[in-house]
C-alpha cells in the first residue's frame, strides 16, 4: 500500500547577473516565478510490515534531486543541484527528519487511515444478475446491479473464449444507494439456433470474488412479452363481453333520443 504526498510552490528566486563590460562591471538582482515540486511517500506491506520511502524534488517541471535512504545521500538529478546536494548530505538533521516521516511518521498515517475506512475501502457487494430481452429479434441484455466497488467487468463467451464482436459493452452506471450497475448486449442471437444457445454464457468478475456465471437459456430470460398459455382466459371474456355490453349501449343511443318535454320515442331511421 502506498501514501504519498505532492507538494507543487510557485517561489521567486533572486540571483546577481554580471554586466558583461568589465570595465562596467556592476551587479543587480534579477528575479524571476519558478516552480517547485516535492514528492515524498513511502510504500507498505501490511503483511511483512516493510517499508520502503521516496523523496525527489522537481524544479520547473524537471526532476532535480532526490533522497536514497538505504545510503542516506542525496542524488543528483540535474547539475544545477549538486551545490544542494554538498549542503544536504552534511546536514544530518535533515536526513534524520525526512528519514523519520518516510519510515515511521507516514506508514503509521496510512495504517491508521486503513483501519478506520477498511469497512468502506475494503467493501465488496455483489450483483443481481439477469438476462433480458424485449423480443425474440432483439438482443439478449446480460444486467448485473447492486455490486460494490465498481471496478467490474462483464463479457459474453462461447465455448468459454471471450466474445468481441457482435457485443455492445455499456458503461458502468451509478445506483441511487451508492452501488453500481453495467449492461453488456449479445447482438443477432435471435440468428443462432436454439439448441447452440447452451454454448453462450455471461460472466462477471468482480476483484477478489469469483466469477458469476449465467448461461444463455431460453427459460432464465425476462421479457416483457407474455406467451400465450400465461393468459388469463378469464381477463379475456371479461373484455370481449365489455366491449359487446358497450356497443349495444352506444347503438341505442342511436335509435332512442329524449324528447323536449322528458318523454322518450324511438327515433325514425332512413335507411335510404
Amino acid at each position: 500500500m502506498t501514501t504519498e504526498r505532492r507538494i507543487q510552490l510557485p517561489c521567486k528566486v533572486f540571483f546577481s547577473e554580471q554586466d558583461g563590460d568589465a570595465a562596467a562591471r556592476v551587479s543587480r538582482f534579477i528575479t524571476s516565478v519558478h516552480t517547485l515540486q516535492v514528492i515524498e511517500g513511502c510504500e507498505w506491506d501490511e503483511k511483512t510490515k516493510t517499508v520502503s520511502g521516496y523523496l525527489q524534488f522537481g524544479y520547473d517541471g524537471e526532476e532535480f534531486i532526490s533522497l536514497d535512504l538505504k545510503t542516506r545521500t542525496w542524488i543528483v538529478l540535474k547539475p544545477e543541484a549538486d551545490s544542494f546536494k554538498r549542503k544536504w548530505d552534511a546536514a544530518d538533521a535533515i536526513l534524520n527528519e525526512k528519514e523519520d516521516n518516510l519510515i515511521r511518521l507516514f506508514p503509521e498515517w496510512l495504517e491508521t487511515y486503513l483501519t478506520y475506512g477498511r469497512s468502506f475501502l475494503l467493501k465488496t457487494d455483489l450483483p443481481s444478475v439477469s438476462l433480458l430481452q424485449k423480443s425474440p429479434s432483439s438482443p439478449v441484455s446480460c444486467h448485473a446491479t447492486g455490486f460494490y466497488p465498481d471496478r467490474a467487468t462483464m463479457f459474453w463467451r462461447k465455448d468459454g473464449q471471450e466474445l468481441h464482436e457482435d457485443v455492445d459493452h455499456g458503461e458502468i452506471l451509478p445506483n441511487h444507494d451508492g452501488t453500481f450497475q453495467m449492461t453488456v448486449d449479445v447482438m443477432k442471437i435471435s440468428s443462432v439456433k436454439l439448441a447452440d444457445w447452451r454454448r453462450y454464457d455471461c460472466v462477471f468478475n468482480l476483484s477478489g470474488v469469483d466469477d458469476i456465471v449465467t448461461k444463455l437459456e431460453k427459460t432464465v430470460i425476462r421479457t416483457n412479452l407474455v406467451p400465450p398459455s400465461q393468459v388469463p382466459v378469464g381477463a379475456v371474456i371479461g373484455v370481449v363481453v365489455g366491449l359487446m355490453l358497450l356497443s349495444v349501449c352506444i347503438t341505442g343511443l342511436f335509435i332512442r333520443w329524449k324528447k323536449k318535454d322528458g318523454s322518450w320515442r324511438r327515433a325514425e331511421l332512413d335507411f335510404s
